[in-house]
């Protein structure tokens, strides 16, 4: 088949995989929110396989059904074994929560990423870039630069390519570090 699709073509191909993504969700009890997700990656496997339609065997909505039902079947034994991996699903529905999935009453900071240690409280981010952009403001234009510089490069490097003696440097980042102290930060 040629690489160009026609109007009708395209439509086929969109309502084949609408049927294909919300059969696929539905057997796997996955949210609502995952049906365009599911019919995005069912559609790209059928136009990376265009190549081998050939219209004399079948219609394009014979071939683009085809298709879709093995990627299915793919996506539907990844997200078992997942499943089976990890021992419960935060896709499946809780009983007695009014049709709430498990992943819908796990809070952020119950989340992976609290779990790695990271920040999930957004509110907190954004008040400490805020601290940071007012602390950084009250320093001079060569503190900054020094910070800037420091962000990608260490203090022997800069040194190494006459910024300044290390010492000198040191004793320049120390004095930054008390500067952005009595603003109220404290080191991470």
């Amino acid at each position: 088949m040629s690489p160009s699709l026609s109007p009708s073509d395209i439509q086929i191909l969109q309502h084949e995989a609408d049927v294909a993504a919300r059969r696929l969700r539905r057997q796997l009890r996955l949210p609502h929110d995952d049906l365009d997700d599911l019919r995005q990656d069912l559609l790209l496997d059928v136009i990376a396989r265009l190549r081998s339609f050939d219209p004399d065997r079948g219609s394009l909505g014979a071939f683009a059904g085809t298709v879709m039902v093995h990627r299915a079947a793919r996506i539907a034994s990844r997200v078992k074994r997942e499943r089976l991996l990890y021992g419960v699903s935060l896709d499946e529905p809780v009983a007695g929560a009014d049709g709430a999935s498990r992943g819908d009453l796990v809070t952020e900071g119950e989340g992976l990423a609290a779990l790695h240690g990271q920040s999930s409280d957004a509110y907190a981010e954004v008040e400490r870039r805020l601290d940071v952009e007012r602390g950084l403001g009250g320093l001079g234009p060569d503190d900054g630069a020094l910070c800037a510089a420091l962000s990608h490069t260490t203090i022997d490097q800069l040194a190494a390519t006459g910024k300044g003696a290390r010492s000198s440097l040191y004793r320049r980042v120390k004095e930054i570090r008390f500067a952005l102290l009595a603003s109220g930060l404290q080191a991470a």
